[in-house]
């Protein structure tokens, strides 16, 4: 079974132009990025899909790998299932999104190996415990499971509500955008029309449950800082600074 990672990199950021060139502690966001997810073993290749020349020229000066894609696409999914074709052989796809410099290769190869474990898999997302300033985020998207490890509902509200104390098994979490998809189903993911609840809550993946298909969601206790804010931004750029990290 063959991984890839593929990240894309949309230049156009209403709250952070040019996000994927930012400066963080001396590289560019994108480097950042590429550079935690080429330390997962399980991965073959790591490419960057980007729409923009400039982000492509920068990915190639830092020795990375990159494939340019149009500028149309109204979402990652269809940048990603236009950017598989040029690599035919790949089996399963990990997408990791361009503004997570703090992805591990043990969160990528946790993916991996759901996939290596249950060969009957299409889709496997990440989630890790909701800190309580983050109960009313619309930003920081919620996710419950069933007992299988299964997604039941993704929300901008909080689920579960907690009406009643929190449980060890019902504490909210947080999903963390970073996607593992065999390589039929996302092509055929990126050919589903939207969907009410999708369009409700402004969340792709709800796409996935409507349609009847099952999203694995792996847990973790690791901590990410996405970077969708200016505020986002100075957050990682202080952690950096504190973990003095290269």
């Amino acid at each position: 079974m063959k991984f890839i990672c593929i990240i894309p990199a949309r230049y156009a950021s209403t709250r952070l132009p040019g996000k994927p060139l930012l400066d963080i502690a001396g590289k560019p966001m994108i480097q950042r990025v590429y550079e935690q997810a080429k330390q997962a073993a399980c991965l073959s290749d790591v490419i960057i899909a980007t729409d923009a020349p400039s982000v492509y020229d920068c990915v190639v000066s830092f020795g990375g790998k990159a494939v340019m894609t149009r500028e149309d696409h109204t979402n990652g999914t269809d940048r990603l299932a236009e950017a598989i074709g040029h690599f035919p052989d790949a089996d399963v796809i990990v997408n990791v999104q361009g503004d997570e410099p703090l992805i591990t290769a043990d969160v990528i190869s946790s993916l991996c190996r759901a996939f290596e474990e249950d060969a009957s898999l299409t889709m496997a997302t990440v989630a890790t415990p909701l800190a309580e300033e983050e109960y009313d985020d619309v930003g920081a998207v919620k996710v419950v499971t069933n007992c299988c490890g299964e997604a039941l509902y993704f929300s901008r509200s909080l689920i579960p509500y907690g009406r009643n104390p929190y449980t060890a098994g019902s504490r909210p979490c947080k999903h963390i955008g970073i996607y593992a998809y065999g390589r039929d189903f996302l092509l055929k993911y990126a050919n589903m029309a939207p969907t009410p609840l999708e369009s409700a809550e402004s969340l792709e993946q709800l796409r996935v449950l409507e349609n009847g298909y099952k999203i694995k969601v792996i847990k973790t206790a690791h901590r990410f800082i996405g970077i969708d804010t200016p505020e986002d931004l100075q957050r990682i750029r202080a952690y950096f600074a504190k973990e003095k990290k290269a």
